[in-house]
């Protein structure tokens, strides 16, 4: 078991070439859902600007959440008229689903997505992408709530971004500063790995992303926008906050428990060539003795309270022994965590095993101290058996952080060469990749050849291949969406998340994604 920082599936980061001027560098979403007055003005005012100031290639994706108007027409005939734009129809609501579903098709090494209401200034937008161009950043939010920002809106909105931006800091340490503003990009190597731990397909989705990506160690870039607030918003406020709500509650318990494999998120420190050169780098020590001292000094209180309870009807002997065992399962479970770093439920039973054989040690110190004692009184005092377990105690505990760190819990590295899970500047196929299907492979359906480039889709057993939706992780379903550019329609899907095998977005359909 790694117990350190691995290098991930995620290279490190690099400044995107300034060539291959036939493949968009920045690709715009921009989720609609009955928007058919709003669009046009929306995507020529996007599109002028972009011509105008954007270094570099571009495209602007229309992503239709089910539209029950005309603005899948609109789309349409945007599509046709400007060549840098597409359009993209989904048959079910939600605007993480729309996001999600885009990003992970796009061939674009940069992605993002604003509002449809524009109400964030433009000219925010090259300062948001400009970190994940050169490689300083992993994703870039606007907020609203910097000191340097200029915003306009009403008090009650006002009043529940900021409290639920206190929310978010108080219940998921996140550090960012504005978690809802509808203007955001993420490198693409980083959504093909972090978009599958996402599950929210609604408006929760940004928060879910963002929280996860800080916890994983991504770099976060902010920036302060000028901001507008749209008067004629169709978003429900109440029915939103319920589902944020809702969605905190969800990622801080799965947080909680270790269930989130965000090892996968890990990037090495740097392209420089000093930093492969480096060694004898400390392994965490201090942080660890750290961490295992506040452990060991809440255990030993729990211990302390347990075994005062036990006493009371029963011998110190048993009592000891009793304390000790439950103690020791908790105590094993918060180094496994907190000290040693160990996600995930993968050795959580031979952790516990091996816990238990370090509790035996303890407890045959504890007990022997405790026999010694009797020996030595007939019948001692409350306070001095408490003395001599806190003694022994502290003895254990010595022994027990040693061996959890060279036998539990041991720094193990992984010689592999780490796999790369997107260029950043993918070639366009001639052909749709073919994945081998039968009885004994992952089920995989080839997709036809994607205007956004390689690309794969994934059959029924796809997390996003039915309409269900599951409370947890690795089980939230969206639909088979089409999508449509100018007069051709194809099927596609996401990534599929958490697959340990054949991973098709490796490129050659062969490589590992742990």
């Amino acid at each position: 078991m790694q117990t350190e920082p691995s290098p991930g599936n995620l290279p490190a980061r690099e400044h995107l070439p300034a060539g291959n001027a036939g493949t968009p560098v920045l690709d715009v979403v921009i989720p609609v859902y009955n928007e058919e007055k709003d669009l046009q003005p929306c995507v020529l005012r996007l599109h002028e600007h972009l011509s105008r100031t954007f270094p570099y290639a571009f495209r602007i994706t229309v992503a239709d959440n089910a539209s029950t108007d005309t603005t899948p027409l609109v789309a349409a005939r945007l599509a046709a008229e400007l060549p840098e734009v597409r359009s993209f129809r989904l048959e079910q609501k939600g605007r993480g689903r729309a996001l999600r579903t885009v990003w992970s098709a796009s061939d674009a090494p940069v992605l993002a997505y604003m509002d449809v209401d524009l109400s964030t200034d433009l000219n925010a937008l090259l300062p948001l992408v400009a970190p994940l161009i050169s490689g300083h950043s992993d994703l870039a939010i606007g907020s609203r709530l910097a000191r340097s920002s200029r915003v306009v809106r009403g008090a009650k909105r006002e009043f529940i971004s900021r409290t639920y931006n206190l929310i978010l800091r108080g219940s998921l340490q996140a550090r960012f500063s504005d978690a809802q503003c509808g203007f955001k990009a993420i490198r693409r190597d980083v959504a093909q790995v972090l978009l599958p731990l996402v599950e929210d397909t609604g408006w929760f989705f940004d928060t879910e992303m963002l929280v996860l990506a800080e916890r994983a160690g991504l770099r976060i870039h902010e920036v302060p926008v000028d901001w507008v607030d749209d008067p004629d918003s169709t978003v429900h406020i109440v029915k939103t906050a319920t589902d944020d709500l809702k969605g905190v509650w969800r990622v801080g318990r799965a947080l909680a428990t270790g269930s989130l494999a965000l090892d996968r998120l890990a990037r090495p420190f740097g392209d420089d060539p000093r930093d492969r050169e480096i060694s004898g780098v400390p392994k965490g020590l201090a942080r660890q003795l750290v961490g295992f001292c506040v452990v060991g000094a809440l255990s030993t209180l729990f211990y302390l309270v347990l075994y005062s309870g036990f006493r009371t009807f029963s011998g110190s002997q048993i009592a000891n022994a009793l304390a000790l065992l439950v103690s020791a399962v908790a105590n094993t479970a918060a180094n496994r965590r907190l000290t040693f770093g160990v996600r995930g439920k993968g050795g959580a039973v031979r952790h516990q095993a091996q816990g238990l054989v370090v509790f035996g040690i303890g407890l045959a110190l504890t007990s022997g101290s405790l026999a010694a004692l009797n020996a030595a009184t007939t019948e001692p005092a409350h306070a001095t058996e408490l003395a001599v377990l806190i003694v022994a105690n502290l003895a254990a505990t010595v022994l027990r952080f040693l061996l959890f760190r060279a036998w539990v819990f041991p720094d193990r590295h992984d010689t592999s060469p780490s796999t790369v899970v997107a260029s950043h500047t993918p070639a366009m196929p001639t052909a749709p990749p073919t994945v081998p299907t039968g009885p004994a492979s992952p089920v995989y359906a080839t997709a036809p050849r994607s205007p956004y480039g390689s690309q794969s889709a994934y059959g029924p057993q796809s997390r996003y291949g039915t309409a269900n939706t599951s409370g947890s992780y690795g089980t939230a379903d969206v639909p088979h969406d089409h999508q449509t550019w100018g007069d051709s329609t194809m099927q596609m899907q996401p990534v599929r998340p958490n697959d340990h095998g054949h991973d098709p977005r490796n490129g050659n359909g062969n490589g590992n994604a742990r």
